[in-house]
């Protein structure tokens, strides 16, 4: 013992043990390793696709309501009034899921898994998240139809977001490209303009994008310019949509319209009786005694 103690000469025993009891100690060892890393696997992946579930959901929500910080950016004291009105101007949204696509060539149009139960009706807003991307055509119990922007029968107002210049955008048959067919050669709209819906018509809420121009010619032989735009939203890949409700305040001053003008022909009779006729008739008084002025020439001569 004291001479292990000084020169250590049972170590090399004990190490040619140790190596020999290893595998022994891995053996017994290695189950509950491997349950342990299972667990902590299976636990990591779960979390992993919880996380990724909610970042993603998170994520298209931030998307939806960025998507307007664009063209508020370049609104000034012209547009102040503009973006007052277009402030909190949905009331609510929902998401919705493509369910299927028409692969008519002349229709451009696709199934979203939404439809009246909850909500959804004809002539309905439809964004993603890169700006507008149809309006609702039919609507099912459970489904509904979207027709998309590029469709040859669909029209949008819109204005450019650099001068607020309006007019109106129409579909081509081709997801990748917009005309504005009403522009004359001499308006101010270049290349690269950011095209957002002007709210007229009360179709779409104001100040979302929906294009932006990619080419302009101008032939002075036409009195018309040929615009192509390329729509904002990915009219070809989006698989989630968003059915957007207006507020009802928005539609509420057209209502008072009808209401003031039945109130004018209630005053009308009430004034009428106001412009009393007795006073016209007592002037045609007077007029009756000079009928018995003749018999006074006899009284003339009597001086």
């Amino acid at each position: 013992m004291i001479v292990d103690k000084r020169y250590d000469h049972l170590g090399n025993l004990r190490r040619l043990l140790s190596v020999v009891a290893y595998p022994v100690q891995l053996a017994v060892a290695s189950p509950f390793e491997g349950w342990h890393w299972f667990r902590e696997s299976v636990s990591t992946r779960d979390a992993l696709r919880a996380d990724k579930t909610r970042l993603e959901a998170d994520l298209r929500m931030a998307q939806f309501r960025l998507q307007r910080y664009e063209a508020l950016e370049a609104e000034s004291q012209r547009l102040r009034a503009l973006r007052d009105s277009t402030v909190g101007v949905t009331d609510r949204f929902l998401i919705g899921d493509v369910m299927d696509v028409d692969l008519d060539a002349f229709r451009e149009r696709v199934l979203v898994d939404k439809g009246a139960r909850e909500g959804v009706f004809v002539g309905q807003a439809v964004l993603d998240s890169g700006g507008v991307f149809g309006q609702v055509s039919r609507v099912g119990e459970l489904t509904a139809e979207v027709i998309l922007l590029s469709d040859a029968a669909h029209a949008i107002p819109v204005q450019v977001n650099r001068n607020g210049l309006r007019t109106i955008a129409v579909g081509t048959g081709d997801v990748s490209r917009l005309k504005l067919p009403y522009l004359p050669t001499s308006a101010d709209v270049l290349a690269g303009d950011l095209l957002v819906t002007s709210g007229l018509g009360g179709g779409f809420p104001a100040g979302y994008p929906v294009g932006t121009v990619a080419e302009v010619k101008r032939d002075p032989a036409q009195s018309l310019a040929d615009v192509d735009v390329k729509p904002a939203a990915a009219l070809d890949r989006s698989r989630e949509v968003m059915f957007v409700w207006l507020k009802p305040e928005a539609a509420v001053p057209a209502a008072p319209t009808p209401t003031a003008a039945p109130a004018a022909p209630r005053t009308a009779p009430a004034s009428a009786p106001t412009p009393a006729p007795a006073p016209a008739r007592t002037p045609a008084k007077p007029p009756s005694p000079p009928p018995p002025e003749p018999t006074t020439p006899p009284g003339a001569n009597e001086p």
